[in-house]
């Protein structure tokens, strides 16, 4: 049986037969299936260990592997499109996101990709990118939105 842990210093481990070794928790989908399909890799990039689905973990690896998963990603989510520079690129768009406001430059439509019917993502013009779902804008964002689309 493997345990998932965190060590003295902090960082995620795989426990097998009592030693410890540093992982490094990747997503195989992580915006389709963000909690399905987990590779647990070592530091040479040598899979450890799959995780089929984080809710199958016991209580407390399933907060320590979606801690981990959390330090390792940043893809805040776009909630809103407060106003945009214009509709023609390069725009500089102003959003709130589940991490807060910010304003970025969208250098042009082809930052916008589609990652299925209810998922975009969009990317600045510093490899940043935030998660869109259209259907969970209001009507203001959405009627924003569409003039890129």
């Amino acid at each position: 049986m493997h345990e998932i842990a965190i060590d003295s210093f902090g960082h995620l481990v795989l426990v097998r037969e009592g030693i410890a070794e540093p992982a490094f928790p990747v997503r195989a989908f992580p915006v389709t299936s963000p909690e399905k399909c987990i590779a647990l890799m070592s530091q040479e990039g040598k899979l450890l260990a799959w995780i089929e689905e984080i809710s199958a973990l016991p209580a407390n690896q399933q907060e320590v592997l979606r801690k981990a998963l959390r330090s390792r990603e940043f893809m805040p989510e776009i909630l809103r499109l407060e106003s945009v520079s214009g509709f023609v690129s390069p725009c500089n768009w102003k959003v709130s996101t589940d991490r807060g406001e910010t304003t970025f430059t969208l250098g042009s439509e082809d930052d916008i990709r589609r990652i299925n019917s209810a998922t975009l993502i969009v990317s600045d013009r510093h490899g940043v990118n935030y998660l869109l779902r259209p259907e969970k804008l209001d009507r203001h964002s959405r009627k924003l939105l569409a003039r890129f689309l």
